[in-house]
Protein backbone atom coordinates (compact mmCIF):
# COMPACT_ATOMS: atom_id res chain seq x y z
CA UNK A 1 0.00 0.00 0.00
CA UNK A 2 1.35 2.99 -1.34
CA UNK A 3 2.22 6.00 1.92
CA UNK A 4 2.26 9.77 1.21
CA UNK A 5 0.38 11.74 -1.43
CA UNK A 6 0.03 12.37 -4.93
CA UNK A 7 0.08 15.89 -6.37
CA UNK A 8 -1.64 16.20 -9.39
CA UNK A 9 -1.35 19.23 -11.63
CA UNK A 10 -4.06 20.49 -14.24
CA UNK A 11 -3.42 23.00 -17.54
CA UNK A 12 -6.18 24.15 -20.22
CA UNK A 13 -7.54 27.00 -21.51
CA UNK A 14 -11.26 26.42 -21.26
CA UNK A 15 -12.21 26.54 -17.39
CA UNK A 16 -14.93 24.43 -17.82
CA UNK A 17 -13.42 21.83 -18.89
CA UNK A 18 -10.19 21.65 -16.30
CA UNK A 19 -13.07 22.25 -13.82
CA UNK A 20 -15.17 18.99 -14.86
CA UNK A 21 -11.51 17.06 -14.99
CA UNK A 22 -10.90 18.08 -11.23
CA UNK A 23 -14.44 16.81 -10.62
CA UNK A 24 -13.85 13.83 -11.82
CA UNK A 25 -10.79 12.73 -10.62
CA UNK A 26 -12.14 13.93 -6.85
CA UNK A 27 -15.02 11.72 -6.87
CA UNK A 28 -12.69 8.68 -8.56
CA UNK A 29 -10.25 8.89 -5.06
CA UNK A 30 -13.37 9.56 -2.75
CA UNK A 31 -15.21 6.27 -3.92
CA UNK A 32 -11.83 4.51 -3.60
CA UNK A 33 -11.22 5.50 -0.12
CA UNK A 34 -9.22 8.30 -0.78
CA UNK A 35 -8.86 11.93 0.80
CA UNK A 36 -8.40 14.87 -1.17
CA UNK A 37 -7.36 18.58 -0.90
CA UNK A 38 -8.02 21.06 -3.34
CA UNK A 39 -8.72 21.59 -6.29
CA UNK A 40 -6.93 24.84 -5.62
CA UNK A 41 -7.07 27.02 -8.31
CA UNK A 42 -3.44 28.52 -9.08
CA UNK A 43 -3.07 32.12 -10.71
CA UNK A 44 -4.63 32.15 -14.18
CA UNK A 45 -1.94 33.26 -16.93
CA UNK A 46 -2.45 35.63 -19.80
CA UNK A 47 -0.93 36.19 -22.60
CA UNK A 48 -1.60 39.02 -24.53
CA UNK A 49 -0.48 39.61 -28.57
CA UNK A 50 -0.49 42.27 -30.37
CA UNK A 51 -1.11 41.88 -34.42
CA UNK A 52 -1.21 45.25 -36.57
CA UNK A 53 -4.25 45.15 -39.24
CA UNK A 54 -1.66 46.90 -42.14
CA UNK A 55 1.37 45.37 -42.80
CA UNK A 56 3.65 48.63 -42.88
CA UNK A 57 1.61 51.76 -43.36
CA UNK A 58 -0.96 52.37 -40.35
CA UNK A 59 0.89 51.94 -37.17
CA UNK A 60 -2.29 53.10 -34.66
CA UNK A 61 -4.52 50.33 -36.25
CA UNK A 62 -3.50 46.99 -34.03
CA UNK A 63 -5.63 44.19 -32.84
CA UNK A 64 -5.03 42.39 -29.34
CA UNK A 65 -5.60 38.77 -29.00
CA UNK A 66 -5.76 36.74 -25.89
CA UNK A 67 -4.83 33.45 -24.57
CA UNK A 68 -5.38 32.79 -21.08
CA UNK A 69 -4.26 29.01 -19.39
CA UNK A 70 -6.55 27.87 -16.67
CA UNK A 71 -4.22 25.53 -13.57
CA UNK A 72 -5.05 23.61 -11.04
CA UNK A 73 -3.93 21.72 -7.77
CA UNK A 74 -4.84 18.37 -6.42
CA UNK A 75 -3.79 16.59 -3.49
CA UNK A 76 -4.79 12.74 -2.95
CA UNK A 77 -3.75 11.55 0.76
CA UNK A 78 -3.06 8.29 1.96
CA UNK A 79 -3.70 6.78 -1.84
CA UNK A 80 -5.13 2.90 -1.99
CA UNK A 81 -3.65 0.18 -4.56
CA UNK A 82 -7.21 0.40 -6.10
CA UNK A 83 -7.09 5.10 -6.08
CA UNK A 84 -3.70 4.57 -8.58
CA UNK A 85 -5.38 2.31 -10.54
CA UNK A 86 -8.76 4.19 -11.09
CA UNK A 87 -6.84 6.90 -12.04
CA UNK A 88 -4.40 5.36 -14.39
CA UNK A 89 -8.00 4.12 -15.94
CA UNK A 90 -9.67 7.61 -15.95
CA UNK A 91 -11.12 8.62 -19.51
CA UNK A 92 -10.02 12.75 -19.62
CA UNK A 93 -11.37 14.66 -22.35
CA UNK A 94 -8.47 16.32 -24.32
CA UNK A 95 -7.20 19.86 -24.19
CA UNK A 96 -6.75 19.33 -20.52
CA UNK A 97 -2.47 18.54 -19.81
CA UNK A 98 -2.03 16.32 -16.48
CA UNK A 99 0.92 16.32 -14.67
CA UNK A 100 1.12 13.72 -11.55
CA UNK A 101 4.11 13.53 -8.94
CA UNK A 102 4.20 11.00 -5.97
Amino acid sequence: MPKGRIRIKLKAYDHRLIDDTCQKIVDTAIKTGASVIGPVPLPTRKEVYVVNKSPFVDKDAREHFGLKIHKRLLDIQNPTNQTIDSLMHLELPAGVEVEVKM
